[in-house]
């Protein structure tokens, strides 16, 4: 039986408990959500090409980030026999379902602005 959306489960299966904790610190890592987005709005794009679009991410950095989105299915990397070598990037469709479940996020960020705005002065003061 389905359990129902917004609700824990009754039990907890500790492997999905490990991937869910593992997943959130991947996509809170804003390199991972920045990728996703630039893939997202672009489309396939060369190792390069998603350098420019992240701003601020490091050669090394991205090289890590792509091969741990490429690991996790979110993005797949397709390598031409030329020289010198071209790379391509795409979101994978199990990648465009987590930008779509952020998507959610975006949206409460911008329905509760003001609220949070006002707590943080609240806060501050």
């Amino acid at each position: 039986m389905a359990r129902e959306v917004g609700r824990p489960p009754e039990e907890v299966d500790p492997e999905i408990e490990a991937l869910v904790r593992e997943i959130i610190g991947r996509v809170a890592d804003k390199w991972t959500m920045l990728i996703l987005e630039a893939l997202e709005e672009r489309g396939t794009l060369r190792f390069t090409e998603i350098a420019r679009h992240v701003e601020g991410i490091s050669q090394k950095m991205l090289t890590k980030t792509v091969r741990q989105m490429e690991r996790d299915g979110l993005i797949t990397r397709t390598v031409f026999p030329v020289v010198p070598p071209r790379v391509e990037y795409a979101l994978t469709n199990l990648g465009r379902s987590l930008g779509e479940a952020f998507c959610g996020v975006w949206i409460w960020a911008e329905s509760h602005r003001d609220q949070i705005q006002e707590a943080r002065r609240a806060f501050d003061g």
